[in-house]
């Protein structure tokens, strides 16, 4: 008979302790718009991956990039502006 055995990080890899700490929660509260508009770039290219694109997708397109690229630049801009010393650079 064969005995069946555990592997401890399996077990333990999702214990109480191995929660997020409020610093990762915020980070990632901090970088949710940055997420959610990368999430509406890859939801405009896979529209578009079982035909061929429109000029109504490909607008839709460059729209979620470039929302995607202002919400880069604003996070950028909070965490530059929250660790420069004295408020202003």
């Amino acid at each position: 008979m064969s005995h069946i055995v555990t592997v401890q990080d399996a077990v333990t890899a999702f214990a109480d302790f191995m929660e997020p700490t409020a610093a990762e929660l915020d980070a990632i509260e901090l970088e949710m718009p940055v997420i959610l508009a990368d999430i509406d770039v890859l939801d405009a290219y896979i529209v578009t991956l079982d035909r061929t694109p429109t000029e109504l997708d490909a607008r839709r397109i460059r729209r979620a990039r470039r929302r995607a690229l202002a919400a880069r630049v604003a996070l950028l801009n909070r965490t530059t502006a929250a660790s420069l010393p004295g408020g202003a650079a």
